[in-house]
């Protein structure tokens, strides 16, 4: 008997680890609201290692004052149009998860207080946009803009040859005002005055990579015009809440930026949080947002955004190996050799990440991590595999 109970125990020891295995090997998608956590060795990773990673994003806050309007003018107040004209908000300190296979191996810090992102934003934006190309609203990435925006915004010999693509990975070099904003007041040269940045020779589109918020949020206006209703709700019905997102979350424009779509005022939403505004969030959705790109657009049997976008999302663009549609790829010079060239990630002001990696099925979120020590940070994470 004493035999045929132990065969008993451990038959059942037995399948329960092979339940469990089989489990934890499955595609997991966290419902609205809950999360399942999982240790590190359960994901085949080095505990102590993941710890250390933990410990380092904690004591390695960024070191820009809270209080984000001062933050924001101590870093860009040598612009010549540095006024915030969008909400901001103080921000809490250090938070982040690590999801491997879907699963929470490690959080810290308030993964569910709502911040400011800055440029994270963009990320999202360009997913409204591949929803667009997605339900054909937008033909080709290669059409010129002003032939779906025809108010003059894309007027001019220049501005005539802009296409979305040009847009999407910063490199349009769009000459003009908007917003009271003019694209030569974002990031100017440090060399030269106003009259050097306003009479600049302009590079052909396409051809020269440029980090620029005011053609961001011409990307965010046009494409405003094109689904005719507000980017938020857009993103909300589509993206947030189908993963399951909280809705906590918040997408700011200007005080300026109000337009008229059929009838209706409508807040023309901004890329980043530059000038205030931009995209007001969580740790935790950053985390669906970032699982939903790692699962190649799919959430369980949904396919969300299609696998193409994501896929065109994250190809080098000819002037600038190194970024796509508004994610940064792991490629060039900026490149980290311990994570697959695969991986791609957003970031923002302050600090503010997601790194997406397919091939090792891990999601990376942090907030308000010293911008220098990230490199530092990730090559932690990726040492605890």
């Amino acid at each position: 008997m004493k035999h045929l109970n132990l065969i008993i125990v451990t038959t059942a020891i037995t399948l329960s680890l092979g339940l469990l295995t089989k489990s934890l090997s499955a595609q997991y998608y966290p419902e609205k609201g809950q999360w399942q956590e999982i240790t590190p060795a359960e994901a085949g990773m080095d505990s102590a290692k993941l710890q250390s990673a933990v410990d380092f994003a904690m004591a390695n806050e960024y070191s820009g004052a809270r209080d984000l309007r001062v933050a924001i003018h101590n870093s860009f107040g040598f612009e010549p149009f540095d006024e915030i004209v969008g909400p901001t908000r103080e921000r809490g300190g250090p938070a982040g998860m690590i999801l491997k296979n879907g699963y929470i191996v490690a959080k810290w810090g308030d993964i569910h207080r709502v911040d400011m992102t800055f440029s994270v934003t963009k990320s999202y934006l360009s997913t409204v946009v591949g929803l667009a190309w997605d339900h054909n609203l937008i033909r080709e990435l290669t059409d010129p803009v002003h032939n779906y925006v025809w108010d003059g915004t894309f007027a001019g010999d220049h501005n005539h040859k802009i296409t979305w693509e040009h847009l999407l990975n910063q490199s349009s070099d769009w000459s003009g005002t908007l917003f009271g904003m003019p694209d030569w007041g974002d990031r100017p040269s440090r060399d030269g005055g106003l009259d050097d940045w306003k009479y600049r020779e302009l590079h052909e589109p396409g051809s020269y990579f440029k980090y620029n918020d005011v053609r961001v949020n011409l990307l965010a206006y046009s494409l405003l015009q094109v689904w005719r209703q507000p980017l938020p709700r857009v993103l909300n019905e589509y993206i947030m809440d189908p993963i399951g997102a909280s809705t906590t979350w918040r997408w700011y424009g200007y005080s300026t930026s109000w337009v008229d779509i059929d009838g209706i005022k409508v807040q023309s939403v901004s890329g980043g949080g530059h000038s205030g505004g931009g995209l007001f969030i969580s740790t935790a959705d950053h985390a669906r947002f970032g699982l939903l790109f790692e699962r190649n657009g799919k959430w369980e049997d949904r396919q969300i955004i299609s696998e193409e976008w994501i896929n065109m999302s994250t190809q080098s663009s000819p002037a600038f190996e190194g970024y796509g549609y508004m994610w940064w790829l792991n490629k060039g010079p900026r490149s980290v050799t311990e994570a697959p060239q695969s991986a791609f990630y957003a970031t923002g002001f302050g600090g503010n990440y997601i790194v997406v990696d397919q091939e090792n099925d891990l999601v990376l979120v942090t907030r308000w991590l010293e911008p220098s020590k990230f490199v530092e940070f990730l090559l932690m994470v990726y040492g605890s595999l």
